[in-house]
């Protein structure tokens, strides 16, 4: 096997008819080549029945439904789209795919295809030896548990090297998830206080007000823990936990994200909660006795130095009363309370990173006037939404380019799998819960009950403005 170096010299991406490359890869395609990715072939590969003016406007419906068409972006991107189509157990398809690639030597191969079929491709490829100095990109799920998630990397590892596999988690494409691991190391203030000795707890939270919205099928498959905790919400705990990275090179970020995630304790049944709300059930594709779980709470332990004893709070959920995700850290008490109005007031850190980008950091101040009495308020700083690159396009570009740091490590994946694979098998039931509520009631008791769970307000402002 030979490792891809330098540019990549041509993009092909598997599933070019489907849903993944409509909503997002052809969108990102447009904007990296208005950005200037221009002059290598873009190849669709499919198994639907169309000539290359057939996917030229299938590009273009994407393009009108997610953003507009650039003209003269489209106009580029369309002398250099190909297509080819073909069955993945056929080996002509490769060999037509090989005639299609010319000279490139470097090309990046995108599977935006279900996991089952990578080995078929991956096998396609070699055969035609169409993976010499090529790279890579796999979508999640990276398995359904460390079993499969090791048994998809050796299939992997089988025609490609780890340095040229690229496992795409568009989260960590996502500027307000960057902002989160620049904020933490460009600021002297947060390092004395980002450990145990003054921080109680930290409570992450992924809501969503909206249900499965047709994907009851692909639902059943995975649930809120395979959908989003393992990858999503432990990849935020590992920002908010790991050590500064040692160096600037590509793997110093992911080395620390790997210590904190071999220093998460696996989680134990009785800290996790599980919900379903109510009429999933009659969700389109969805199983009538399901049992999958559309929320998820649970209560994570990490044994380190910096960590030990302080409990971080995980939930998701679906048809909860917003959209959003948040980060709320919760300070000590000082040690004496020197003013009787707020004895028990606690100082706290805010990370918003959806709908929009906010952090803050509560404090008390005193209200004017002879008493000395005092009042909560958030000292604000909002991000306001410019032309942001978006996580595909970041990405997709990062990997054109060789470049690995926000893509994630075979080690990482099966590190995260070891974290939830004990609950997967021995997970509680599934409580009911009401549409528009926080979830079953039964995820109260995770959390320490003179603090309870944080809910976040629909205003990016939820205390007076200093």
């Amino acid at each position: 096997m030979t490792a891809a170096t330098g540019e990549s010299d041509a993009f092909v991406f598997f599933g070019a008819t489907g849903d993944l490359a409509y909503r997002q890869i052809f969108p990102a395609l447009q904007a990296l080549v208005r950005r200037g990715l221009a002059g290598i072939p873009i190849i669709g590969v499919a198994k639907s029945d169309l000539d290359l003016e057939g996917f030229r406007t299938r590009a273009r419906e994407s393009l009108n439904a997610h953003g507009g068409v650039d003209a003269r972006a489209f106009a580029r991107m369309s002398a250099q789209l190909q297509y080819v189509y073909g069955d993945y157990r056929d080996p002509e398809t490769f060999q037509l795919l090989r005639q299609a690639l010319g000279t490139a030597s470097r090309p990046l191969y995108y599977l935006a295809i279900p996991p089952d079929l990578f080995a078929t491709v991956a096998e396609g490829l070699a055969s035609s030896s169409s993976h010499h100095g090529a790279r890579v990109v796999v979508e999640k799920p990276f398995g359904r548990d460390l079993a499969s998630a090791q048994a998809l990397n050796r299939i992997l590892h089988s025609h490609f090297p780890e340095s040229a596999i690229f496992r795409i988690d568009h989260y960590l494409g996502k500027e307000p998830v960057q902002n989160l691991l620049y904020f933490r190391f460009a600021n002297a203030f947060l390092e004395p206080i980002w450990n145990r000795q003054y921080i109680q707890s930290v409570q992450v939270t992924m809501a969503e007000d909206f249900g499965v919205q047709g994907r009851g099928r692909f639902y059943e498959e995975v649930g809120a823990i395979r959908d989003v905790v393992q990858n999503h919400l432990l990849q935020v705990v590992a920002l908010l936990t790991m050590e500064p990275p040692v160096g600037h090179h590509a793997d110093a970020v992911r080395d620390e994200k790997l210590r904190a995630f071999r220093a998460m304790q696996p989680l134990a049944p009785n800290e996790v909660v599980r919900g379903q709300y109510a009429g999933y059930l009659r969700e389109e594709g969805v199983a009538p006795q399901s049992a999958v779980e559309t929320f998820a709470a649970l209560r994570l332990h990490i044994d380190t130095w910096r960590w030990a004893g302080v409990p971080f709070y995980i939930r998701a959920g679906k048809r909860l009363p917003i959209t959003t995700t948040e980060i709320w850290v919760t300070l000590k008490r000082p040690p004496q309370a020197v003013f009787d109005d707020a004895p028990t007031a606690t100082n706290t850190v805010r990370f918003r990173l959806s709908p929009h980008v906010a952090i803050s950091l509560g404090a008390r101040v005193k209200v004017p006037g002879e008493a000395m009495v005092g009042e909560a308020v958030d000292l604000l700083a909002q991000h306001l939404a410019g032309d942001e690159t978006t996580p595909y396009e970041r990405l997709l570009g990062d990997a054109l380019r060789g470049d690995p740091t926000l893509f994630v490590r075979q080690d990482a994946v099966e590190a995260e799998w070891r974290v939830v694979d004990p609950i997967l098998s021995q997970a509680p039931p599934a409580d009911a819960y009401a549409p528009g509520t926080w979830g079953p009631v039964e995820a109260d008791r995770l959390v320490d009950q003179d603090q309870g769970w944080h809910a976040p307000a629909i205003a990016a402002t939820v205390r007076g403005a200093a």
